[in-house]
């Protein structure tokens, strides 16, 4: 990828064209814009899969942590509360509500967010004329001097620029992919298709999502923390003689800890706003819609449903509603803290670490098998070569 070209000065392209031939049977080197979009199609990939499998085995923690951050549980022994609401429908109950489409949205959460970091982050260096943001080998180097980074104000504006932009669009782009998949594992999917037809949101609102904005400003932040504050500040920060792949998966546990503390008052903004738009005197509504619950009344063992109030979400009313109510504590308690914690560390602590550490151990044969293809595909015999030269054919 560029930002590993970047930091090695050419070296890279250079030792790729002199690997034996046990690696690169035709000793093709790849041109750089397709090796580096078949490294950012590898590591997405790799991270989609990486988030699939954590976030399905986490599942009761991110149930517990959903209903911590939202307006259902009160008072005293909150965590009590959320992991009976949790379990009330059997111990595998948090696992019920995944289907085909969340696995889906994982994959694609996480592969988006990888791959959409990427290429923001490369695409505006490129435009701005400024480095990539470090990864892999480049953290365990010993941080440049002072006089090795030398650049001027233009540059540094630039590179902050990037810097800022780059997690904000990634961020937004992975909301977009993930927060319709959320909403639906907190409502359930009858319930949202219920509040969305009795909205009639337009195509665009239904692709996002309730409380699209709060759910994207979470993800910024973890974003950030996962791609660009981690890796810097463990380059630059973290003692030399103490780097190693160990110290780096504690080392973006602990960062998870404290973005996390920030992202929460963002998780509970987003639960009180799905509960804003359909509980509207702040008594539990069931859904019981013309559409949505025929028949539904037989089956609820004689206990009369409510209408659905559903309503398109106010945060100023949302916020201004929860200070009243609960104060700070409705967007940060400990409690809160640790539950988005339990669910978000595993995952998302340990990805900064997998990242950097795990998923470059298999660039090398990645990139062995597409110069192998490469290769095979540039000495297939021209077909105007009538004479049998052998000739190879380019790709352009």
């Amino acid at each position: 990828m560029q930002q590993q070209d970047t930091s090695s000065d050419g070296g890279e392209n250079s030792a790729a064209a002199a690997q034996p031939a046990a690696t690169s049977p035709h000793d093709s080197t790849l041109p750089s814009d397709l090796k580096d979009s078949i490294l950012v199609a590898y590591r997405s990939i790799g991270i989609g899969t990486f988030g699939v499998v954590m976030r399905y085995a986490g599942m009761p923690l991110e149930k517990i942590a959903l209903y911590m951050n939202s307006s259902q549980v009160t008072g005293k022994h909150q965590f009590r509360q959320s992991i009976k609401l949790t379990f009330q429908k059997g111990m595998l109950a948090p696992y019920k509500v995944v289907g085909p489409a969340s696995l889906v949205a994982w994959f694609m959460q996480y592969s988006v967010m990888g791959l959409a970091f990427q290429f923001f982050d490369h695409a505006l260096s490129k435009a701005l004329g400024v480095k990539p943001v470090i990864y892999g080998d480049e953290l365990m180097e010993p941080p440049p001097s002072s006089s090795q980074q030398q650049h001027d104000a233009t540059y540094r504006i630039k590179s902050t620029t990037k810097t800022i932009l780059a997690p904000i669009l990634a961020g937004s782009l992975e909301s977009i992919v993930a927060n319709r998949a959320e909403v639906q594992r907190y409502y359930g999917p009858s319930k949202l298709a219920a509040i969305e037809s009795h909205l009639k949101w337009n195509p665009i609102a239904r692709a996002s999502g309730p409380a699209y904005l709060s759910n994207a400003a979470r993800n910024v932040i973890m974003c950030n923390m996962s791609f660009i504050i981690t890796p810097i500040t463990y380059k630059y920060y973290y003692p030399q003689e103490k780097k190693s792949q160990g110290s780096l998966f504690w080392f973006g546990m602990g960062m998870n800890f404290a973005g996390n503390a920030v992202a929460i008052t963002q998780q509970a903004l987003w639960g009180r706003a799905l509960d804003y738009a359909v509980f509207a005197d702040g008594s539990t509504s069931t859904i019981a819609t013309a559409t949505a619950a025929t028949g539904s009344a037989a089956k609820s063992g004689g206990q009369q449903q409510q209408q659905l109030v559903a309503r398109n979400i106010s945060y100023a009313q949302v916020i201004k509603s929860s200070l009243a109510k609960d104060g700070i504590s409705a967007f940060f308690t400990v409690p809160k803290w640790a539950s988005r914690i339990l669910m978000n560390a595993p995952v998302q602590g340990s990805l900064p670490w997998f990242y950097n550490n795990v998923l470059p151990l298999g660039e090398e044969s990645v990139l062995g098998v597409a110069r192998t293809l490469y290769g095979d595909n540039n000495d297939q015999p021209s077909a105007a070569d009538n004479n049998g030269n052998g000739k190879n054919c380019t790709i352009s």
